[in-house]
């Protein structure tokens, strides 16, 4: 039988051989062991550098689960709650009509600011108290609490901000300081430094769905403005990559994200080292909701900042599963009932894959395969 590093690492290599990806990274536990570990493509296709195990992807998304549970560290800490105002921690986000949104309104996406603030430039983007000041006086678009619509940015900063209010740490350092350095992990940052910059992938923009592109008025637009959108420009800005962007501008290997999943996973805890507790991680994983989407436009299942088997199929059928997916197509999450834990990082923005198609569905169900999970579940 092939080591399952080798079969998941030459379907790496078919997928970048279709010109489908350029550079990937997969990790995966199982029953608290890392048993996949692999990469393929290059990480600059300019200089020809090759990916390896400690490159950093820009990883969208998949940061919200990183901010979640650096929220949940806080709460079970008992420096914040989730059902206190937002305005609480960070009083100038009360204005207009927002001084009952909640710290839960804002995992489950329900804070009703899920717009960008007008006129957002990459530049802007990367000034934190710029953006925490622009977004402090939106004015929500539906009453905190009544509805979920994807915060697909915003919930970054205004959980970021939460963070460094209630803390006094912003929330690069309170990552690095309370999950990075406690895991052994070097490969999670909100923000990378000079000596993280180098492992850097640069990103390019894969094949796209041949669409109309979504009215400048749709909820997506204002939540995604093109100005700051899904494309690789932006985000190969060295200033951006070294800004704080805790919903989606987290810079990751897939070792690391694997293992912080590993770890809640497993009730918080991974070779004797506790982030959380099991019932901290009950409470966070517990589900929310899966109401309609304002923003994405389909029922979405919803946890506490994590989402939830569903739509995400990469997650496997479980509906105890959680992590979080990342535009372009990353992922992180955990199985507990399998006690196990996946992530993909990767460097082409491939979007609208067929279902089934896309590389975190391919390579997990492969994994799931070959680690023997029953076939319904394999994929």
């Amino acid at each position: 039988m092939a080591d399952i590093n080798e079969v998941v690492r030459t379907a790496l290599e078919e997928l970048i051989a279709s010109g489908v990806e350029s550079g990937l990274q997969v990790a995966a536990y199982h029953h608290g062991e890392l048993v996949v570990d692999t990469w393929a493509g290059l990480a600059d296709v300019e200089s020809g550098r090759p990916v390896d195990g400690g490159t950093l992807f820009t990883s969208f998304s998949c940061t919200k689960g990183v901010t979640a549970t650096a929220i949940h560290m806080l709460v079970e800490r008992g420096v914040i709650a989730y059902d206190e105002p937002i305005a609480a921690y960070w009083p100038e986000f009360a204005q207009r009509g927002k001084q009952y949104a909640t710290i839960r309104h804002a995992l489950t996406h329900r804070a009703g600011v899920p717009q960008m603030p007008d006129g957002v430039t990459p530049e802007l983007m990367a000034d934190w108290d710029y953006m925490c000041d622009a977004i402090a006086a939106l004015e929500p678009l539906w009453e905190p609490g009544t509805r979920t619509g994807y915060h697909a940015y915003t919930f970054g900063w205004i959980l970021g901000e939460i963070i460094r209010r209630a803390d006094g740490r912003p929330i690069n350092q309170f990552v690095q300081d309370e999950i990075c350095a406690p895991l052994g992990l070097d490969g999670i940052y909100m923000g990378v430094n000079d000596a993280a910059e180098p492992r850097v992938a640069t990103l390019v923009d894969g094949p796209r769905p041949d669409l109309p592109p979504a009215p400048p008025d749709a909820l997506i637009t204002r939540a995604i403005p093109p100005a700051v959108g899904i494309v690789a420009e932006p985000y190969n800005n060295p200033r951006v990559r070294r800004a704080a962007l805790p919903a989606h501008g987290g810079l990751m290997s897939a070792r690391s994200l694997a293992r912080m999943y590993a770890a809640l996973g497993n009730g918080g805890e991974l070779d004797g080292v506790r982030i959380l507790s099991e019932e901290r991680v009950r409470t966070a994983t517990r589900f929310q909701t899966d109401d309609v989407d304002m923003v994405i436009q389909q029922p979405v299942r919803k946890a506490l900042g994590y989402f939830q088997t569903g739509p995400i199929t990469a997650m496997g059928p479980r509906t105890t599963t959680f992590g979080h997916p990342g535009a372009g197509g990353a992922i992180g999450f955990a199985d507990p009932e399998h006690e196990f834990a996946f992530a993909l990082t990767k460097s082409s923005l491939v979007a609208g894959a067929e279902p089934g198609q896309s590389a975190a569905e391919v390579i997990g169900a492969l994994v799931r395969r070959e680690l023997g999970f029953p076939d319904e579940e394999a994929g």
